[in-house]
């Protein structure tokens, strides 16, 4: 029932609606610059939770069991191509571009129809006990499904 909240995948992509509210901007009407960041923060999740690795299911297992793992963001490289404004609706665009031992870099843009706002690349770590660890095979192989070489 939440599928559309949480968008589709689509070519190995995974696209995300977001509309943008009078909260996202700053004094000139523009989205503010940190925001971009909790819209793809958003994607990443969901683009996960669509394969069928949500988080708070990790969440829960790093409590019960010593192999628990949760995401962090080791890395992240942003470009910023051009402003979004109040009441556009944008399309968070998210996709793995190489899956290793412990970490995968996704590619990420932020779009208002054709145009691209944004462009990321962000490398997610696997941590387990305060260390990355490998990656769960599972999760592994839903990612190197997605890779688009």
């Amino acid at each position: 029932m939440t599928a559309h909240l949480d968008g589709e995948i689509r070519d190995g992509r995974h696209h995300m609606q977001v509309r943008v509210y009078y909260e996202d901007t700053d004094f000139s009407g523009i989205v503010y610059h940190a925001n971009y960041l909790r819209f793809m923060e958003r994607g990443r999740t969901n683009h996960l939770r669509l394969m069928g690795a949500e988080q708070q299911a990790l969440f829960e297992q790093v409590e019960t069991e010593d192999a628990g793992f949760a995401f962090v963001v080791r890395s992240m490289h942003l470009d910023f191509l051009k402003p979004a404004r109040m009441d556009d609706v944008l399309d968070v665009v998210t996709w793995p571009i190489a899956v290793k031992g412990a970490s995968i870099m996704l590619a990420q843009e932020v779009r208002r129809g054709e145009d691209v706002l944004v462009k990321a690349e962000v490398r997610v770590a696997f941590i387990s006990g305060g260390r990355a660890q490998p990656i769960p095979k599972s999760i592994r192989s839903l990612m190197k499904a997605d890779v688009n070489s």
